[in-house]
């Protein structure tokens, strides 16, 4: 009678341990279900997102607006700039009288650097200053604005190298959690079945304890999965929504589309890589530099060009009928002839720049072929690699479940069946990596050839 209401008890307990761990994974579950208000973000809009809300994408957005600038203000000065000038002068006179410039006497100025006591000057004037600098400076500035344009596309394939990357790791998580969730759910039904065994004196106790320590380690690993999804969703959040709170889902991934062709993924990423043409822009730009800096040996011509009037009285024509308003030619050459080997200096620091150019642009040519060659041969290692998870996931299903017949029937021991559970779990999480990281790769070609 004894052993009877021990087993009893002991039943019992076991009831109630069931009870409350099926009801925490259910709570679980329930925590893990997206709300019915969740925005469905697809990859095209979380990149949209991010780039408006990316802060080193901004900066890289105003470089380029700002060097487009550069370039357009370097174009405005080889052309000529007018100006119109308007000006009077009150000269206190000394008290002696003066031959005036339009005939008769005047009052003399106090100030000998002054024309007469009384002066306006209203007139328009053009200039223009022609040299090999201006050139050079507006060459340079175009090679700069085609560097920041290149640098901007080489932060925005950062940026969305970083939102694919953490949009399909919030997909690969989702689906680790539900694989977890229904490994947790195996767990369960197989402690079950050990525990009906054991009752029916089929198997030792020690199956239900190797059970149990299945399906809490499967406990464990589901709330670990669960955090991680978490985790990932909120770094996703953090470029998408002003608050990484904000509820949302992924789309469900399709069908991967198909490698494309070695050939056309060389072509274009030749092509349209920015870090090529960020280089070759470099190497132009400091061409100019170099041209620039050599200009300094060269004379510049100034030429000016003026009208208007430049007389005692503000009017067309002053007493007399003496006319006013007129013009005035001039032009100005000043030959460089001493300094100190300044120009010199210069010359030799824009060439030291311009030979570093020629260096980063063979290193990115270089790193360009490795990155190719990288990228392609990770895309079609994963996509080979899919058929065959595809087939180990079948095989694993078909495995566990001939092992847990075989251990209802008596024919298996615990460990096998466990093995088998682990197994499965395996391969469905090597599956949904797979997934992941051909997509990923698929990514990335993309990137590297401008379609994405």
């Amino acid at each position: 009678m004894g052993q009877m209401s021990r087993n009893l008890l002991v039943f019992v307990a076991r009831c109630l341990v069931c009870i409350t761990v099926s009801g925490f994974f259910w709570t679980s579950v329930g925590q893990e279900t997206k709300p019915a208000s969740a925005t469905v973000i697809s990859l095209a809009e979380a990149i949209h997102r991010a780039q408006q809300n990316e802060p080193a994408f901004a900066n890289a957005v105003a470089a380029q607006k700002t060097a487009a600038i550069d370039r357009y203000l370097s174009k405005v000065a080889l052309l000529p700039t007018a100006t119109y000038h308007n000006q009077m002068l009150y000269t206190q006179p000394n008290g002696q009288l003066t031959q005036g410039v339009q005939g008769g006497t005047q009052p003399a100025p106090i100030f000998i650097a002054n024309n007469t006591i009384h002066e306006y000057i209203s007139q328009a004037s053009i200039n223009e200053t022609v040299g090999l600098k201006q050139l050079a400076d507006a060459q340079a500035a175009a090679a700069n604005a085609a560097r920041a344009s290149a640098e901007l596309e080489v932060a925005r394939r950062g940026l969305v190298t970083s939102v694919v990357n953490l949009y399909y790791s919030v997909s690969s998580f989702e689906t680790k959690q539900r694989v977890l969730a229904e490994a947790y759910r195996e767990a369960l039904s197989f402690t079950d079945l050990t525990q009906k065994r054991e009752n029916g004196r089929e198997v030792a106790h020690a199956d239900v304890v190797k059970a149990q320590l299945q399906q809490q380690q499967r406990q464990r690993e589901l709330t670990d999965g669960s955090l991680a999804a978490d985790k990932a969703r909120l770094e996703l959040a953090v470029l998408l929504f002003p608050d990484p709170r904000t509820p949302y889902s992924t789309e469900v991934a399709g069908p991967p589309p198909m490698l494309p062709t070695r050939d056309e993924v060389n072509r274009l990423a030749s092509a349209k890589n920015p870090e090529i043409r960020s280089a070759l822009a470099e190497v132009r730009a400091n061409n100019a530099e170099v041209n620039a800096a050599k200009a300094a040996y060269l004379p510049d011509l100034g030429l000016n060009f003026s009208y208007g009037i430049d007389a005692p009285q503000f009017a067309k024509r002053g007493p007399d009928n003496t006319q006013n308003l007129g013009y005035s030619i001039s032009g100005t050459v000043d030959i460089p002839i001493w300094d100190w080997f300044a120009t010199q200096k210069r010359v030799k620091q824009s060439e030291f720049r311009r030979d570093a150019a020629k260096i980063s642009l063979n290193a990115a040519q270089r790193r360009l072929i490795a990155t190719l060659e990288e990228t392609y041969a990770e895309a079609a290692a994963a996509r080979d690699q899919m058929d065959l998870l595809d087939l180990s996931v079948r095989t694993a299903a078909e495995s566990l479940r001939l092992t847990k017949l075989r251990y209802s029937s008596g024919e298996a021991n615990v460990l096998e069946v466990v093995d088998a559970q682990s197994a499965y779990l395996a391969v469905e999480t090597a599956q949904a990596d797979g997934m992941i990281r051909y997509q990923a790769a698929l990514a990335g070609l993309q990137l590297l050839t401008g379609t994405l």
